[in-house]
Order: C-alpha cells, then structure tokens, then sequence
C-alpha cells in the first residue's frame, strides 16, 4: 500500500530539502529523451543560486557556483534507463525511476553546493550529463573543456562508502561466415562454428583470470544475443558479445584477443568501449571524504565496481584525484524497485558538504 508521507519524510531531512530530487525525478529522461529534464535543471539551479546556469553544447545541464580559479566538478547523469516508475512513496523510500541511478546522487551533488554556497577562491561545477546509459556522449564533450584539481562522479555508492574504480567494457559483434551445405555433411554449419567460437572466447577468459580472485581483476565476457540466416550460397551467425574488462586491459587488447579466437571471423566494435579506473586511495579527496563520513556517524569504506560510469572517461582525461559516491543502493539500479531511503539521502548531502568544506581548507593548489 503506499503511503502519502511525504510532509513527514520531508522533516527528517529539512536542512536539505526534497525539492530538487523530486523534481528530476518527476521529469522522466530516459537515454535520448533528457531535453526536459535537462531544462529544468538549469532552471532550479538558477533558484539554488548558481551563478551561471545552461546547457552546453552536448546538452548537458551545467551549473556554476562561485568565481574562484581552484575548480572542482561535480558530474552526475540525468539520463535513465526506460521504464517510467510512478514516482511514489512508500514509508521512507522514494520510488521513481533514477531515484538510484543515478538521480538521486545528482540531486545530492545540487543540493551540497547549494547549501555550502560560494567559497572565495574556489568554483563548483555541478553537472547533469545526458547519454550516460548509452555511449556518454555528454561526459565526452566535457573532457577537452574542464582541468579540475578533483571530481566527484555521483554514482550509488551508499552514503558511506566511496567508489574508487570502475571496471571498463567492450561491446563486440563478431560475425561467422561457413558456406551452405546439405544438413547431412558433416561439416559444421555456421551456428556451429559461432557456438565453438564462444566456447574459446571463454576458456580464453578463464585463462587470463587465472589466479586472480577478485571479480573486479577479472575479464568478463557475456553473450548478449545471437542471430544467424543465409543468402542461399553461404549461411552466417552473428554474436553479440559484452565484455566487462580488468584494469590492465585495454579494449583494444581484448579485441585482439577475440581476433585471434578465429582470424575467419569478422570482428566489429559495436558502441563506445572504455578502459577500467581504479583511483588513488590517499589523496586529499578521499581523506576529505573518509573525515566527513566518520564526523557523521558513518564507518567509511572503498569499494569497487564491476559496472562502468563516466568516472571512466573523466578521471584518466583529467588526471586529478577522482572518486564516485552518492546515496542509493546500487544493487537497485534498472530494477522495476528503483527507490532510495531519504534518511540516506539526507546523510549523503550532509557528507558531500563536509567533504568540499574539507577541501577548501587546503593552503594551496597542488596539495590534491
């Protein structure tokens, strides 16, 4: 049954508001459908007062606050995956569609620079990139525009734990070709081949992870769909494959790896692939947030993901301290249950505050 709490639920966190995570959250954007979200996000960040308000070029919404040279970004995405969720409530849980993935943590983001305001000598720069469940179109047009001294990338992490890594993905179709024969020879038709194929795509896989226990050292490849047909002379089956890759691993690295499981076979990148990141554990940034999370009750912890997020792209182009964090429980990510528990929420602005107020006590730049 659901519950219209929402003037209780609303108390519990009255120093940050709700107004900003209901309103994207209202504003349903999936992937290639985010203009309207987008709008209003510039709008409330106007009413939040950020100096400097728009949409840039990629049709990010971008915020400014502040004047000062010493930059910080923060990146979230507005954009979902389908399946509108009515946006409801249920106790203490906010149900709607990015309440998790990854709304909630841009709205955090907004809320913590408004609620710290302008800092002499510092600019915050809070971001609501589009395309991120596709190929992060928005993240990419940012990368030749902005030097920050760190990022943060809001991403469900819980309020805390901070994310350090991210492991990188291929997206690969690989297609086999056999010429047609009568279905009683005994040669291999070309589903067969593109069967036996995959069979070496894993063994090849089970080798590299040879000794490495940890899922996020480990290259995963998945079947994600298969399709075969013939033109009357030669038949041909076609296999989608996603692979989530290791540090160390290039993509690149693993197409060749998929070359060489058949030099017949036709290999073709399908989507935007990105190589893993894994952060510095001590740097100012992480120390910021390990404080700001013990001075409210929180046991601090690092964690890595198996997923990707434009941490990927943004923390190497960069090159400067760069972590994930946001409230939400990432195992809700996509799920037809996408909701976040404002006791969480609130705790994670309260964090991301303290974390940037930690920040601007650093004497000078460089100490990042």
């Amino acid at each position: 049954m659901k519950a219209n709490t929402q003037g209780e639920n609303a108390q519990s966190i009255s120093s940050s508001g709700l107004d900003t995570l209901l309103g994207l959250l209202h504003h349903f954007s999936p992937t290639g459908r985010e203009q309207e979200a987008v709008a209003w996000m510039v709008e409330r960040l106007r009413r939040l007062g950020f100096q400097n308000a728009s949409i840039d070029g990629a049709g990010n919404a971008v915020g400014v606050m502040g004047e000062g040279p010493r930059q910080v970004v923060l990146l979230g995405h507005i954009d979902t995956v389908p399946g509108e969720i009515e946006v409801h409530w249920e106790g203490e849980a906010l149900h709607g569609r990015g309440a998790v993935d990854a709304k909630g943590p841009l709205a955090a983001l907004i809320d913590a620079v408004a609620q710290l305001g302008a800092i002499p000598g510092w600019q915050w720069i809070v971001i609501g990139a589009v395309d991120e469940e596709g190929d992060s179109r928005g993240a990419r047009y940012l990368l030749d525009r902005f030097r920050p001294e760190c990022v943060i990338v809001g991403e469900p992490s819980r309020w805390d734990r901070v994310t350090l890594g991210y492991k990188g993905s291929s997206w690969t179709s690989v297609t086999v070709r056999r010429p047609l024969a009568h279905s009683a020879r005994p040669q291999p038709t070309a589903c067969e081949a593109a069967l036996a194929y995959w069979d070496r795509v894993r063994t090849r896989a089970a080798e590299l992870n040879e000794m490495k226990t940890r899922v996020f050292d480990q290259v995963s490849p998945s079947l994600r769909g298969m399709s075969s047909g013939d033109d009357g002379f030669e038949a041909w089956a076609r296999l989608e494959i996603g692979t989530r890759l290791p540090p160390g691993l290039a993509p690149e690295a693993w197409r060749a790896e998929l070359e060489r499981a058949d030099p017949s076979a036709e290999v073709e990148a399908s989507g935007f692939a990105s190589p893993a990141y894994l952060g510095e554990k001590n740097s100012a940034l992480t120390r910021a947030f390990v404080r700001s999370i013990r001075e409210r009750g929180g046991q601090p912890t690092f964690v890595l993901k198996s997923g990707t997020a434009d941490l990927n792209l943004v923390g190497p182009a960069w090159g400067c301290p760069a972590v994930a964090y946001g409230p939400g429980d990432s195992s809700l990510d996509h799920t037809p249950n996408e909701h976040i528990l404002i006791a969480e929420y609130g705790k994670a602005v309260a964090v991301l505050r303290g974390t940037l107020e930690e920040l601007t006590r650093l004497p000078e730049p460089g100490h990042l």
